[in-house]
């Protein structure tokens, strides 16, 4: 399969090229400056460009079988790129008959806000990270509309941690307990699983320790 991510060099997209490659796809790393990945893989080629910009996003989808999303703005709490990119490659998949979308978001938005702690609720994306949390958001409204085979994947969040296998996924809303963390290895794992796996077509899969 031909598998292009977007935001190939965020601290996800980096290691989930890295599992999309292991699990013997072809992958286009999208990204400003992509060739940040580092050694070549003769199953791996580069594209630069600006997830906001809407033609560059457009050439570099075209040929391709999935799309992974992996956007992120780094320490901006003010960016819409994971939005505006996502809608710039919906678009893109629309135009050019591209239908399997993977697409990272996290855990709390819509129906998963029940899942949060108050920590999470008020201090976080209640005031911290809220219009980060409104972009992801509006984020999984678009991908809900977007008419593509979608599967949004909701995590906790992220921390630095060899891959287990062992978090929950898929569970309701209603799961109290819940650690809220996950390693970033085990999110890469899960949205390169999602490529030959239709479980969670059509829908927002929340993973989380």
């Amino acid at each position: 399969m031909n598998v292009i991510v977007i935001g190939a060099t965020g601290s996800i997209g980096r290691l989930a090229v890295d599992q999309i490659l292991a699990a013997g796809h072809r992958v286009t790393a999208f990204a400003r400056h992509p060739q940040t990945l580092g050694p070549d893989d003769p199953n791996l080629t580069f594209a630069a460009g600006d997830a906001l910009e809407e033609q560059a996003v457009l050439d570099a989808v075209k040929g391709h079988d999935a799309v992974v999303v992996t956007l992120g703005a780094g320490s901006s709490r003010k960016s819409v790129i994971r939005s505006q990119g996502t809608l710039n490659v919906i678009r893109a998949m629309q135009s050019h008959g591209v239908r399997r979308l993977i697409c990272q978001s996290t855990l709390g938005a819509h129906d998963s806000w029940s899942n949060l702690n108050f920590f999470w609720k008020r201090i976080m994306f209640g005031l911290l990270l809220r219009p980060v949390f409104l972009d992801h958001e509006l984020q999984e409204n678009l991908v809900r509309a977007s008419g593509l085979d979608w599967t949004i994947v909701r995590p906790g969040a992220f921390h630095d941690a060899p891959a287990t296998g062992l978090y929950k996924e898929g569970f309701s809303a209603q799961e109290r307990g819940l650690r809220l963390k996950i390693a970033r290895a085990d999110v890469a794992g899960f949205l390169a699983r999602q490529l030959g796996d239709r479980r969670y077509l059509h829908q927002a899969v929340a993973i989380s320790n």
